[in-house]
């Protein structure tokens, strides 16, 4: 019996196509085919800054270098004190069967995600509902399961609220708990019970006393408000304009990277999300003081094209394409890669 033909990223993107309800899956990712296209994948309004995301994103290049003695690449890292071989996670996506289509909901597309993380020995962010409601032992089982792999997110909403929520995820097994506090921006929160609302940094600094492991904000824009997260005894914060959905006309997040990463040098991890794509755009925020990424739709393509298998493969391409830049580049491990290897437009500053 001859052998099946192994499945291809291209095949899992072909596969999406026919089954994602929103989104068209182009052939570059970039916000201009689902402009305004909410509930779906699309950025808000105009979907301006989904698309700012992207274009700003690609016109970071690398800088060619071979000239450098041979040696192995490591793509690993420490994180939140984890060794993991990849600094790429999957962004907490919610209500995936309106935002991409129905065929999944939650639990069983988180469950992909985490079986993927598993297997690449990497951690995956989650909303933090990410369970059937009605299994009242499903939180407990796949906690025990995937103990540590995992990052539920929460929306900001009262801190009492918060807090019984992100202790109970703490006891089912959570690396870390995140609180997207972007999301007040988020159309489609609006108007949910409980309502959705800023933090202080005093909540925040409640919110990282009572619980026993690392507090992430997801949402930092600005200098400012990285500080605030140093103020607070965050353990790590995401540079993110939550991928264009919260507020048009706003930088994009690689923008203003390498400001807060400078700002908070040493005092917390940097992660960053919105446009990266590839392997290539991971060594670039890495470049920029990013310690790690989060990546958002692709995720919803992997799963949706492939499965399990889909997960994999996009696993594989990022972790391809990351070697092949620090090969180029000279940097043998993710502490190696620095900022005069690439080149940033002066449109940045």
């Amino acid at each position: 019996m001859s052998e099946q033909p192994k499945l291809a990223f291209k095949d899992v993107q072909d596969r999406a196509r026919e089954e994602l309800v929103s989104c068209k899956v182009c052939r570059v990712c970039n916000g201009e085919a689902c402009r305004g296209v909410m509930p779906g994948v699309g950025g808000k309004g105009s979907g301006d800054n989904f698309v700012r995301n992207c274009q700003k994103m690609q016109e970071v290049r690398l800088h060619l270098d071979t000239l450098f003695p041979p040696g192995e690449i490591d793509t690993s890292l420490d994180f939140l004190g984890k060794r993991l071989d990849l600094p790429v996670f999957a962004a907490p996506l919610a209500a995936v069967d309106r935002q991409f289509g129905p065929k999944y909901k939650t639990p069983e597309f988180a469950r992909i995600l985490l079986e993927g993380a598993q297997a690449a020995n990497t951690v995956t962010f989650l909303y933090d509902q990410f369970v059937d409601p009605e299994d009242e032992g499903a939180l407990d089982r796949v906690g025990h399961e995937f103990e540590k792999l995992w990052i539920p997110t929460i929306k900001p909403r009262a801190l009492s609220v918060i807090m019984e929520r992100a202790k109970r995820l703490q006891e089912a097994g959570a690396l870390a708990i995140c609180s997207d506090l972007d999301g007040v921006g988020l159309s489609l929160v609006q108007g949910t019970s409980p309502p959705i609302m800023p933090l202080s940094v005093e909540d925040l600094s409640k919110l990282v006393e009572a619980l026993d492991i690392p507090l992430i904000i997801k949402g930092v824009m600005t200098v400012a408000g990285a500080k605030k997260c140093v103020d607070a005894g965050v353990s790590a914060i995401v540079v993110s304009n939550h991928g264009g959905r919260v507020l048009e006309q706003a930088l994009a997040s690689v923008e203003v990277l390498e400001d807060i990463a400078k700002a908070v040098s040493g005092k917390l991890t940097v992660l960053i999300d919105g446009g990266i794509r590839s392997g290539y755009d991971v060594f670039k925020v890495c470049a920029l003081g990013a310690h790690a990424v989060l990546i958002g739709r692709p995720y919803g393509i992997a799963v949706y094209g492939g499965g399990l298998e889909g997960v994999n493969l996009y696993h594989s391409k990022l972790k391809s394409e990351l070697r092949e830049a620090m090969l180029m580049t000279g940097a043998y491990r993710l502490a190696d890669i620095q900022r005069h290897m690439v080149h940033v437009p002066n449109s940045f500053k």
